[in-house]
């Protein structure tokens, strides 16, 4: 006979490691309960990654300086200050009104570095916005039809490839030709469609690794639409690696617009860039060294975000970086 003490004491609640799933969560739990647990191990790890949180407050900082600009900036960017130009920041002498000094114009430095992140941030994201349509499309079209469509989309990419970035966007913004009405559009064009190889390369490698799994074929054996197997299966398995792709190349579209910005064939005046500044600021280099250093430092400080926020999604989000 059985006693009290000699019963299975189990207890049938407590989750046990089988009852857990690679990700440590309970196949029981609701999907709002594993949202949450799934937000506070992101949280978990981006506090614990010095990279990641430092990429976030560099990012943050940019995105929210350009929402704010019109409450924070000092002074009206493009306002003239005749009798203070070339005023130094003012741990150098200079007056506290204008806290990183003037330009050849008498503008204030600062003002201007904060509406130019505008244009930056707005270029880099629809630029890489535009790439990532088109390169994600190609892609995915190549990795899964195969046949003579991967073929011709891969001899397009190699054939882009062949020629440097910043070489195809001065020839593209060359037979185009930039206006001051148009200049800011024209450039957003140019960028994405010269930056989508990068994300069909990717896409297409992602896919030829995922549409011979278990459950693509299965789904193509049940009968189901080859583009609902695309959206529905496939797409959703490579959204790890866009997403980090995407955060890397908007650092690549604000240092291409800073460059063509800075040769003339990009955003046109009186639209203020960093790249205008620099360009600007170039001939001042020996007596009023701030006008090009401050914005050089702003595009630093933003690029370098976004490539540390980057390394820390790659982290978080490829699996094969957990082993």
């Amino acid at each position: 006979m059985t006693g009290p003490n000699d019963s299975d004491t189990t207890d049938p609640v407590a989750p046990t490691p089988a009852s857990l799933d690679s990700e440590g969560l309970r196949p029981d739990e609701t999907g709002g309960e594993r949202r949450r647990r799934s937000a506070g191990k992101v949280l978990r790890s981006l506090f614990g990654s010095p990279v990641g949180l430092l990429g976030t407050i560099l990012v943050l900082t940019a995105v929210l300086t350009a929402v704010l600009a019109p409450w924070i900036a000092p002074h009206d960017p493009t306002e003239f200050h005749l009798r203070t130009r070339l005023a130094p920041p003012v741990w150098l002498g200079g007056t506290s009104e204008f806290l990183l000094g003037t330009d050849q114009l008498g503008r204030d430095v600062l003002s201007r570095l904060i509406y130019g992140s505008q244009v930056s941030l707005v270029v880099g994201v629809l630029g890489v916005l535009v790439s990532l349509v088109l390169g994600v499309g190609l892609g995915l079209l190549a990795g899964y039809t195969g046949g003579w469509t991967d073929t011709i989309i891969s001899r397009l990419i190699d054939t882009f490839m062949a020629i440097p970035f910043i070489i195809l966007a001065l020839a593209v913004i060359g037979a185009v030709g930039v206006g001051e009405n148009n200049s800011l559009l024209i450039l957003i064009d140019v960028l994405g469609l010269t930056g989508w190889i990068t994300f069909a390369r990717v896409v297409r490698g992602e896919v030829l690794a995922v549409r011979h799994l278990e459950y693509v074929e299965a789904a193509s054996a049940l009968g189901q639409h080859h583009r609902w197997i695309l959206l529905r299966h496939v797409l959703p398995n490579v959204t790890a690696p866009i997403i980090v792709l995407a955060t890397l190349q908007i650092a690549t579209v604000i240092i291409a617009e800073s460059s063509l910005s800075f040769l003339g064939l990009g955003v046109q005046p009186p639209t203020i860039t960093w790249g205008i500044m620099l360009s600007e600021g170039r001939d001042h280099l020996a007596t009023s060294w701030w006008l090009a250093t401050f914005p050089g430092i702003a595009i630093t400080l933003t690029t370098l975000g976004m490539i540390l926020l980057g390394d820390w999604l790659r982290d978080v989000l490829d699996p094969r970086m957990q082993l």
